[in-house]
């Protein structure tokens, strides 16, 4: 044998090896990545509805111009969240199929795309729940400096800070920090399997 065709088989074996470790550990990152990132954007998710289904039940507190464009955006941020969720229970998903040896497994391509996809739609909600939050967060403060000091006793036609805003504060807070942390997971991902 030639000194070619002895180190040939050793260096296809070395390759093969190298390439399963490496679909294995992205499979790991999948996994990890988007268990953490399902869990933590379900859990402010289901808080995010509830204070947000509050906040919409309470019709006798709604007279500010802005919270019914607050409510909305973070209803869209809502929405844009549980995408997001999707995507990263999707993420465990490809973490199952990456770690069979006897199935079809996604491509390299395919994964990047799905990533960059729950990274957008985390940025897109983001973005709107920030605009809600912007929008209430100036409703409230609008209030409170409409009274001067030793006014809040005697402000009788003045509109008081009430238990809506700060429902819709509460909610668009949550969905930021979900959206904050569908971004985190998306991101680690991208930097684990570009390695």
């Amino acid at each position: 044998m030639t000194k070619e065709s002895e180190i040939t088989p050793f260096s296809a074996k070395s390759s093969s090896t190298s390439t399963s470790n490496k679909r294995l550990r992205v499979a790991s990152s999948l996994k990890w990545a988007g268990l953490a990132g399902f869990w933590i954007q379900l859990v402010f998710g289901v808080v995010s509805t509830v204070t947000l289904l509050l906040a919409m039940t309470n019709r006798t507190e709604r007279n500010s111009a802005g919270t019914g464009f607050s409510l909305f955006c973070a209803a869209c941020g809502l929405i844009c969240l549980i995408i997001g969720i999707y995507f990263s229970f999707r993420y465990q998903k490809m973490s199952q199929l990456l770690a069979k040896t006897d199935t079809v497994r996604p491509k390299k391509t395919d994964t990047f795309r799905i990533i960059k996809i729950g990274l957008i739609t985390s940025l897109i909600g983001m973005f709107l729940t920030i605009l809600g939050a912007e929008a209430i967060a100036g409703i409230v403060l609008t209030k409170i400096l409409a009274f001067g000091q030793g006014e809040v006793l005697a402000g009788k036609d003045k509109e008081f800070v009430n238990s809506l805003d700060i429902f819709i504060v509460q909610a668009n807070i949550n969905i930021i920090a979900a959206h904050f942390a569908g971004l985190l997971s998306s991101l680690w991902l991208l930097s684990r399997i570009d390695k």
